[in-house]
């Protein structure tokens, strides 16, 4: 079955939950939490990349991530650090996470790559075109499917030539990222051509705007949608990531994706999913 990546945000500004788990104690209960409903890894991250965002410090952002990120090593979680910055990955390795997830797939920090290749963890490499301020200006495709498989295999080709090994990469087409609307659905019709790269494949749809804009009435405000009912489309278009052939979903609710990927399993037939059956 399709791995889940609980998201924690140790942020006071994420889109969606910034602010609720700023303080050590929190994020790492929090993290828990979702550990208990069944999330198999846990993505800690320090800086929010909502649109319009601006960059933090990477010494603020360690200061938010690190004791976080080695309390829940600590307790026995495979850990994900959410970071763009070099130093922060490195010092989050160092702190028991074992995987860095770059949304910008080493583009915003020219040292990343190098410093996850000496750190031994596995890379996940987001599709960005740039910074979180002002990345709408950025979303023009002729075929967003084809330019964002180009462009993921540049980022690994980056990696590789970093001295990352092939085994140790994961892709993640970045939806909401420089994307919008359909460009996003697009994108995610294209799973099953992101995974024939022969790489993991890492899928984020959680409470995002392009969800609320599919359930929105027409010409009706998208912040409207209701949290419940955008973990709702975040669990549908999970388990659709999922048959596509995801390795993982990130998302913020963990106990639905968690029962419709049981549910899913179910339906299909233990036999059908058993070969698709992720590890980490």
């Amino acid at each position: 079955m399709t791995l889940v990546m609980g998201i924690v945000n140790v942020t006071p500004d994420s889109f969606s939950d910034g602010g609720r788990f700023l303080d050590a104690d929190s994020a790492i209960a929090h993290g828990l939490s979702l550990r208990q409903q069944g999330a198999d890894i846990l993505d800690v991250g320090g800086e929010s990349t909502r649109p319009g965002s601006e960059r933090v410090d990477p010494a603020v952002e360690q200061e938010r991530v690190l004791p976080v990120v080695r309390a829940l090593a600590e307790a026995g979680v495979y850990v994900s650090i959410d970071t763009m910055n070099a130093s922060t990955a490195a010092a989050a390795v160092e702190a028991g996470a074992r995987l860095v997830n770059d949304v910008s797939g080493g583009l915003a920090d020219p040292g990343l790559l190098a410093a996850v290749a000496a750190s031994g963890a596995d890379i996940a490499l987001g599709h960005w075109r740039g910074p979180s301020a002002d990345m709408y200006a950025r979303a023009a495709y002729a075929d967003v499917a084809a330019e964002v498989i180009a462009e993921l295999s540049g980022r690994v080709d980056a990696a590789a030539a970093a001295g990352i090994p092939p085994s140790r990469v994961i892709v993640d087409p970045g939806i909401g990222f420089g994307k919008k609307g359909e460009q996003n659905w697009a994108t995610l019709r294209a799973t099953e051509r992101i995974a024939a790269m022969g790489h993991r494949v890492l899928i984020g749809t959680s409470r995002k705007r392009f969800l609320a804009e599919s359930l929105g009435a027409a010409g009706g405000d998208p912040s409207d949608v209701s949290e419940s009912r955008r973990d709702l489309a975040t669990a549908v278009t999970s388990v659709l990531a999922a048959q596509a052939g995801a390795w993982a979903v990130r998302v913020h609710d963990v106990a639905a994706t968690r029962d419709a990927l049981s549910v899913a399993t179910a339906w299909e037939g233990e036999s059908r999913w058993a070969a698709q059956t992720r590890s980490l």
